[in-house]
């Protein structure tokens, strides 16, 4: 893992999170600018899951490897899969599912940087 592009994540999944649960409070659903910052993070998971496949496969274990890459794997799938269920649901609810999707990677990523210890 790298350090530094996780810090990345989980401020701005942080950030994404208390934005969407603005929205919820205001009784509105994502708007466009929004939804372009899910992506945007879902992005920045994606380049941190290559990043830390590349390392795997460049020698580095971590010591809980099935632990590692469950939650790599849960990082990467849990903002496309928040996003899925707001466009289902087009109310404030909406909204605070895209925020808990936030808070929830930013764990997920705290996590990581907790197991990744290479062995």
């Amino acid at each position: 893992m790298y350090e530094e592009l996780s810090i990345v994540v989980m401020v701005a999944s942080l950030l994404l999170g208390a934005w969407c649960f603005v929205s919820a409070t205001r009784h509105r659903w994502l708007d466009a600018a929004q939804v372009v910052a899910l992506i945007a993070v879902e992005l920045v998971l994606l380049a941190q899951a290559v990043a830390a496949i590349v390392r795997i496969f460049g020698g580095e274990r971590p010591g809980q490897f099935g632990t590692f890459v469950g939650y790599l794997a849960t990082s990467v799938i849990v903002l496309p899969l928040a996003t899925l269920l707001s466009f289902m649901e087009r109310t404030r609810w909406g909204s605070v599912i895209a925020g808990v999707a936030g808070l929830v990677v930013a764990v997920l990523t705290l996590r990581l940087r907790q197991v990744w210890v290479p062995s």
